[in-house]
């Protein structure tokens, strides 16, 4: 295809896609802004042929592209403009970030960019710090808002268990939904400072709430001696990882029933267990986990405005122990 026509080609996607998302802004923002909800996604990958995701942060767009082979240079930024202008954003809370697939190395914090500026979004009466420049991710996962209320709802009393936290926004929820005590594991510096920042900023810094900097798996093999047992837990892994000081290699679709077998033994009776993962065709072993009760709960832990996608944005269980 020639430069023109492939640039008619360009100015009529971004023509659909500022439509689209222009559309879907009115169907959402009242709604949400009821509930206080600063964060919701408004494109993802509806027209086949706009590999593009869009999410609407307080009066920024976090606009991204999903890499192939095919991509060209000028094609996300010429997205970005046509979504800024239909939602009359200025060009400096536009970010634009490429999402490439099939990477199997866990480097969920591999940074872009070095602005280290966050800024603050409600999720319904709490507060977040979002960083959109610097990570592909910006810090909160919104099409897990459901999951969080459902935590919140569980936690008076509790003690709570975040595994693979990130920047904590469930042990925020926990707590903030009056749980006696939690600990909140995630290798990454930048995340447990971060997570602490969060704490911070909902007042729920407290000495009850510990945050362990450690590889999960390392953490698994001694907390049972070392911690009460939970009665609450969240598990939400990356699809791959590698352990820095072994170089052991993880494949959750492989690994996951060693790992939630050693989580169900640091939990209580009775314990709950929300098991997350946003890994495509995964298939829970039922077989190999020591619990029977299991329950997919896909359909009520996705928000409306993630239905959209063609395939799941993420898949999550409730287990009983």
């Amino acid at each position: 295809m020639d430069r023109h026509k492939l640039r008619q080609k360009y100015d009529n996607q971004a023509r659909m896609l500022a439509n689209r998302v222009k559309k879907q802004y009115r169907h959402l923002r009242k709604r949400f802004a009821r509930q206080n909800l600063d964060i919701f996604r408004l494109y993802d990958w509806d027209i086949p042929e706009i590999r593009a995701v869009v999410d609407w942060y307080g009066g920024h767009l976090v606009v991204g592209e999903y890499h192939r082979k095919q991509s060209t240079p000028d094609w996300l930024p010429l997205m970005g403009r046509a979504v800024a202008g239909a939602l009359n954003v200025s060009p400096e809370k536009v970010h634009l970030k490429v999402r490439r697939a099939g990477i199997k190395k866990g480097e969920r914090y591999t940074r872009i960019n070095h602005t280290d500026r966050k800024i603050v979004m409600n999720e319904r009466d709490l507060k977040f710090y979002i960083n959109p420049n610097d990570y592909v991710d910006t810090g909160l996962f919104s099409d897990h808002r459901n999951t969080r209320a459902m935590v919140r709802e569980l936690a008076e009393g509790k003690r709570f268990l975040n595994l693979y936290c990130y920047t904590g926004s469930f042990t925020c929820y926990a707590a903030k939904g009056g749980a006696c005590a939690t600990v909140s594991v995630d290798r990454s510096e930048t995340a447990i400072n971060w997570l602490s920042e969060n704490l911070e900023l909902n007042g729920l810094s407290d000495p009850a709430h510990q945050l362990v900097q450690k590889d999960t798996l390392q953490f698994l093999k001694t907390a049972k001696d070392l911690y009460e047992r939970f009665d609450l837990a969240v598990v939400d892994p990356p699809s791959y990882s590698t352990t820095r000081m072994t170089q052991t290699r993880y494949d959750l679709a492989r690994d996951h029933p060693e790992m939630l077998n050693a989580v169900f033994d640091l939990m209580n009776p009775s314990g709950i267990l929300f098991f997350s993962t946003n890994h495509q065709n995964f298939d829970l072993k039922t077989d190999r986990l020591r619990v029977t009760d299991i329950r997919e709960i896909t359909s009520t832990t996705i928000p409306e405005d993630y239905q959209r996608k063609r395939t799941q944005i993420h898949r999550c269980w409730k287990i009983t122990i």
